[in-house]
């Protein structure tokens, strides 16, 4: 099968390279899916999972990638819950290869079964994206209706996400990211927007949630916006500046088969939009993920037409 892989932590997404491997076997309680689309974050290659197994061993060359949709070709042992022949999409392990590939070896687990209306370009732009966002808003972020979200990257693919289900949820949506981003991030439904580099952030206070996407510097000045019993959520590494009477919490992201249903559900009855970027072939994916302009949206590689 062909499939991309990486084998220089240095290199980052130039280091990737089109090769020819071995189709991987079904596992005991695993599938193996056929991919017709997946999706890749490219901060992956900074994820220790990415080149080292559990017990820290090489595990180079990789393929990376981690979000798919496609169709269950084999059952392993113990398997139950999916069939031959049935489409599915989800999120597989961080420490296993992953989908930047024509097949790939999952646990049925962290898969859900994908409605046929519902295409596989669009069904790999989700796990991620709205995994991230249903679990930093309701498990780690505890919102409530009524309440106000300080949303960072609110354009990207992970911001969007957490834009349109705190709104659908009757929060009060702030977005932030540059000002080319402004329109994106109201069409998506922020009520607000802050162009972090010519507004001032400081002009929001008494958030009751901030969802940060961005880390470094604007996460510190966020930890000052929380209002008192509010939570800041960071899905980009440990927090150093903590809320003075909140909450802060830095999560990674689970696959959840209930939670990938009620999200693809959203996306069947239009409350939810998904925010692909680019679309390319895992001919042409190392070249869509090294782009010369900025990119816009999740980029999506269709494996399978």
């Amino acid at each position: 099968m062909k499939a991309i892989v990486v084998t220089d932590q240095a290199a980052g997404t130039a280091g990737m390279t089109l090769v020819e491997r071995p189709e991987p076997p079904a596992a005991i309680n695993g599938v193996v899916v056929e991919v017709h689309a997946s999706g890749f974050v490219p901060t992956e290659l900074a994820w220790p999972s990415t080149w080292t197994d559990r017990r820290d061993r090489d595990r180079t060359p990789s393929i990376p990638g981690h979000e798919l949709a496609g169709v269950v070709t084999a059952l392993g042992y113990g398997t139950t819950g999916l069939s031959v022949g049935q489409r599915v999409f989800g999120l597989t392990d961080w420490h296993r290869d992953g989908t930047l590939a024509e097949y790939v070896a999952v646990e049925a687990r962290n898969l859900a079964p994908l409605p046929g209306d519902v295409d596989f370009t669009a069904a790999a732009s989700l796990p991620i994206s709205g995994l991230t966002a249903w679990q930093g808003l309701f498990e780690h972020g505890r919102l409530r209706a009524g309440q106000s979200v300080l949303v960072h990257g609110a354009a990207g693919a992970v911001g969007a996400m957490v834009t349109q289900l705190a709104r659908e949820f009757g929060a009060y949506v702030i977005g932030t990211g540059r000002a080319a981003d402004r329109q994106k991030a109201l069409d998506f439904g922020a009520q607000e927007f802050v162009d972090l580099d010519n507004d001032a952030l400081e002009d929001v206070h008494g958030v009751d949630l901030v969802f940060d996407v961005i880390g470094g510097d604007i996460q510190q000045r966020s930890a000052g916006l929380v209002r008192a019993g509010g939570t800041l959520v960071s899905v980009v590494g440990p927090i150093d500046a903590r809320p003075a009477d909140g909450l802060a919490v830095d999560f990674v992201v689970e696959s959840d088969r209930a939670q990938l249903g009620e999200v693809v559900q959203r996306l069947r009855d239009g409350r939810l939009r998904t925010n692909i970027g680019n679309v390319a072939t895992l001919d042409d994916a190392v070249a869509a993920f090294n782009p010369t302009a900025r990119r816009k949206g999740k980029t999506i590689i269709s494996v399978r037409s």
